[in-house]
């Protein structure tokens, strides 16, 4: 662990309005704009610094300005390494109609983010269904994934869990031709899915066999996960052919993993990554 960690987290622990009053804290970094030919500009924001940089790719349906990404954001401009957070198509500030996109158009996303805007190798920190994504970006891009931290990973997810409803439901969703899954983070109640967005998302699948990923991997997952089963990373775990793979259940934790504990232990986990992979350099 770095020397300056206690004193990041007691600044942590003050609220919102005070915590401004830690001489360590740095500036929130500037909104941006990713341009792509044909494709919606992407938002993001990024911070220069030292390698290994670190990369947070969000859930389904959320965004780049959430606790866990602007705690890491704090993070990695007190220890001076790269940070770069952003909005998928359709999400946050960033352009493109959400109901359009499809778990590969994000995984494009994520690609391009990793090709043209972030430097050098990558930690890659991947909440829900960013853990999903981080898969998938480190088997299309192992020379610039240097270690992947997944908080309540939601890898193959949603194509699983529709697999797993009663067989008339199915029938029903599939002659109304979209499911809706109850969410208390969704504004409306619920979230809608296409069958297209489904038969879709089974080409990215990536539990039905092993996993081509080598890098150091640490799962994170809250046993009280009341949306996506923590078994799941359990099952990345089995399937990653990485020799170095660790899971890390917290007793009390729920879907967002947002407490000021869960902060902690993911900002840790990253520290410690840090250490390993600058050590092994």
């Amino acid at each position: 662990m770095h020397f300056w960690s206690s004193q990041n987290w007691l600044c942590w622990a003050l609220p919102a309005h005070t915590r401004q009053s830690c001489k360590w804290l740095r500036h929130k970094s500037t909104l941006q704009y990713a341009s792509r030919p044909d494709l919606p500009k992407l938002a993001y924001r990024k911070t220069k610094g030292k390698s290994p940089g670190v990369v947070f790719l969000p859930g389904y349906a959320s965004n780049m300005s959430g606790q866990k990404a602007e705690a890491l954001e704090e993070f990695c401009q007190s220890l001076g390494h790269s940070y770069l957070r952003f909005d998928y198509t359709g999400c946050g500030q960033s352009e493109g109609v959400f109901a359009d996109c499809t778990v590969g158009s994000w995984k494009k996303d994520v690609l391009y983010m990793l090709d043209e805007i972030a430097d050098g190798p990558q930690i890659l920190v991947g909440s829900s269904m960013g853990g999903w994504m981080m898969l998938l970006a480190a088997i299309a891009r192992p020379e610039k994934t240097k270690a992947l931290v997944g908080i309540a990973t939601a890898a193959d997810y949603l194509v699983n869990a529709f697999k797993t409803l009663p067989i008339e439901v199915r029938k029903e969703c599939e002659d109304k031709g979209e499911w809706h899954i109850p969410s208390k983070h969704s504004e409306d109640g619920a979230y809608r899915l296409t069958m297209d967005f489904l038969q879709e998302a089974e080409n990215h699948c990536v539990l039905q066999s092993p996993i081509p990923i080598t890098c150091p991997v640490r799962l994170i997952h809250g046993l009280k996960d009341e949306d996506v089963p923590w078994h799941i990373s359990m099952q990345v775990a089995e399937r990653a052919l990485s020799p170095d793979v660790d899971v890390i259940l917290r007793r009390h934790g729920q879907h967002r993993m947002a407490e000021k504990d869960d902060i902690k232990l993911m900002v840790y986990t990253i520290d410690d990554l840090i250490d390993k992979l600058t050590t092994l350099v």
